[in-house]
């Protein structure tokens, strides 16, 4: 007897099929749904102001996003009110003036780490500058630097970049520090300072000194370009945790960062914010600082900032300098350099490779 090798009938596709189609279907699902998943959340401060900007057009690129970070944004008022936060690791990461407060908390063992540039004063962008009061320049009273004698000078607050700018001012004229009566204001204030005639003179930061100039009641009478050159004036900061303990999602926020201000590198032309793309650029800048007037932003000299993320450390030694002839700061030893940490930093921009500015 011959006996069929195939002595049952074919079948169709039964449940045993498509029970396998549905777990292909559900892996798939599984695989996309990854990203969201392992999304690593970072808490970052921001003070609101222009030279945030890397961290705002990272965010609202989704650069963050792609590198599988959730990062919120924690307003604080200033750079130094982030420091205790950053050392007790509440905070990841943050940034702005390199105080006389931040070598103070550093001393204390509030261990935290310079990573990157986020702002800085550069030829042709005078993000700051020495401001006079407009009718003290038209009666003459102010004609030189030497003239600043006796005028009561405002500044953004004691030990910070601002008071070293005007030291360097004064210097021009071959003043000192003690020649003038200094008051510690916030910027915003300035403007009802100068209307009162409070203050005679100050180091401004923008959007400020293009308000005041639009107002006519202060003259920029020189730029921090001209001033003091080079000027490092904002910096990126990590916790500790994020430099030794993690330091992969320490590089992927870094790498998301500089691929943001290499956007905004690519936005800058003639000293303003003006390039192909800015309307983009001026769109996110309002829509997370306080200037909610994109024609400020198209008038003020922006902070220039590196697209490689370089600090300039002889800047900030200089600054560092300058707090310690005022007695503001409590290690005779700390330096400036003692607090960079760029191995990060170098490394994202060995992944990203060099910076070539569109158009270009």
């Amino acid at each position: 007897m011959k006996i069929s090798r195939n002595n049952s009938p074919a079948r169709a596709p039964g449940k045993t099929f498509h029970r396998l189609l549905a777990l292909v279907a559900a892996a798939a699902v599984a695989i996309t749904a990854l990203p969201a998943m392992a999304q690593t959340k970072l808490r970052v401060g921001v003070v609101g102001v222009a030279s945030d900007v890397g961290v705002y057009i990272a965010q609202e690129r989704g650069y963050f996003k792609q590198e599988g970070l959730d990062v919120e944004f924690i307003p604080f008022k200033s750079a130094s009110d982030m420091v205790a936060p950053l050392g007790a690791g509440q905070l990841d990461a943050g940034g702005g003036t390199v105080a006389a407060g931040l070598y103070n908390a550093v001393s204390r063992d509030i261990s935290v780490r310079i990573v990157a540039d986020k702002g800085s004063v550069k030829p042709g962008y005078a993000f700051s500058g020495l401001m006079v009061r407009k009718d003290l320049v038209d009666s003459g009273r102010y004609k030189s630097y030497k003239d600043l004698k006796g005028m009561k000078v405002a500044i953004g607050a004691e030990g910070t970049s601002t008071a070293a700018a005007l030291n360097a001012a004064l210097k021009l004229g071959g003043l000192q520090y003690k020649d003038v009566d200094i008051v510690d204001l916030g910027f915003p204030q300035h403007m009802a300072a100068y209307a009162n005639k409070g203050i005679d003179a100050s180091i401004t930061n923008e959007p400020t000194m293009t308000r005041l100039i639009d107002a006519g009641l202060a003259v920029r009478v020189a730029g921090n370009d001209t001033l003091y050159p080079n000027q490092q004036t904002s910096v990126l900061l990590y916790s500790e945790t994020l430099v030794k303990d993690k330091p992969d999602v320490g590089l992927r926020f870094m790498r998301a960062y500089v691929r943001a201000v290499r956007d905004y590198n690519d936005v800058l032309n003639g000293g303003h914010i003006a390039g192909p793309g800015s309307d983009a650029i001026i769109a996110i800048l309002t829509k997370y600082t306080a200037v909610k007037d994109g024609d400020i932003y198209r008038k003020m000299s922006p902070p220039a900032t590196d697209p490689n993320g370089k600090v300039n450390v002889a800047s900030l030694e200089r600054d560092l300098a300058f707090f310690r002839s005022q007695g503001l700061i409590s290690n005779p030893k700390i330096t400036a350099a003692s607090l960079m940490d760029t191995s990060i930093l170098a490394k994202a921009v060995q992944q990203l490779g060099p910076y070539k500015k569109k158009g270009e």
